[in-house]
């Protein structure tokens, strides 16, 4: 007999319906806030797959909760439709899971520090984006770690390395440089890197700056980025041929956390396959 025919020869069962309407209310609630978180985040210039990928999955699962009834008439009429479903479901939860992961592996990899006695000879700060041409909450927590460890090594030369955000006329690293001078670091120990439009250009154009100002690339660095990107950048910093990197990081706005960190998921696998690190 059709699955079709199932569904209307026998009544739903009232359990059954009880259940499905706190299905419905869940997503409706979970489309709810991860598409206003989106559209808040969106709101204050920022865009990125950290942003856009829950945008999407608020909208879809708001879009069900709305069609429930029209879907699971849908998915009874065909075995097949019905097995694609569950897997569908299946493939979702296991994705949710390496994410998990992926978070777990990002909050025991923040502690990163510079060991003791290193005679640090740079500072690289790596931009993150400037909405509306200003510094992001997430660019300044980069800045203020930054000053704090340009503060502790004196004698070290800072980069500072972000290019030109599209569909904007500033240079990010002209804004950063400006924040630092403006809170007591030299200009003339400042080098703008303004050209990079990547992690692997940050520290690719930055490695040549620094060897035009006698520091060589086997000279002790710090990389000053985000608490969730110190281990891709380190690893990064490696590749593009520094010999001894170490990280420190800046914290995330709570707001902005778990979608920087998201992004992060993508950007790591992104650098994978593009073999960055």
């Amino acid at each position: 007999m059709p699955l079709d025919n199932l569904a209307t020869n026998y009544p739903e069962n009232p359990s059954v319906k009880r259940s499905t309407r706190w299905i419905r209310l869940a997503l409706a609630l979970v489309g709810a806030v991860l598409l206003g978180d989106a559209v808040a985040l969106m709101g204050m210039g920022l865009f990125n797959f950290g942003i856009t990928l829950p945008a999407c999955i608020g909208i879809a699962f708001l879009l069900l909760a709305l069609c429930w009834e029209g879907v699971a008439r849908w998915r009874k009429a065909d075995r097949r439709r019905h097995w694609l479903w569950h897997a569908g479901w299946i493939a979702f939860a296991a994705w949710l899971v390496t994410v998990g992961l992926f978070f777990y592996g990002i909050r025991s990899g923040m502690d990163a520090s510079v060991p003791a006695g290193t005679a640090v000879k740079a500072l690289v700060i790596l931009g993150s984006g400037t909405p509306n041409c200003k510094a992001s909450p997430t660019l300044i927590a980069r800045l203020d770690q930054g000053l704090a460890q340009a503060r502790r090594w004196p004698d070290a030369k800072v980069v500072v390395s972000g290019g030109q955000d599209f569909g904007l006329q500033c240079v990010e690293a002209d804004i950063m440089a400006d924040y630092l001078v403006a809170r007591g670091i030299a200009a003339d120990r400042v080098i703008r890197e303004g050209r990079s439009t990547s992690t692997e250009e940050n520290l690719v154009f930055s490695r040549r700056l620094l060897e035009q100002q006698g520091v060589d690339a086997t000279d002790p660095i710090v990389v000053v980025t985000s608490d969730f990107h110190v281990r891709r950048a380190v690893q990064i910093a490696g590749k593009a041929g520094f010999g001894k990197v170490a990280g420190v990081g800046a914290g995330t706005p709570i707001y902005l956390r778990y979608n920087a960190w998201l992004r992060e998921y993508f950007a790591a696998i992104s650098g994978w396959v593009l073999r960055e690190y």
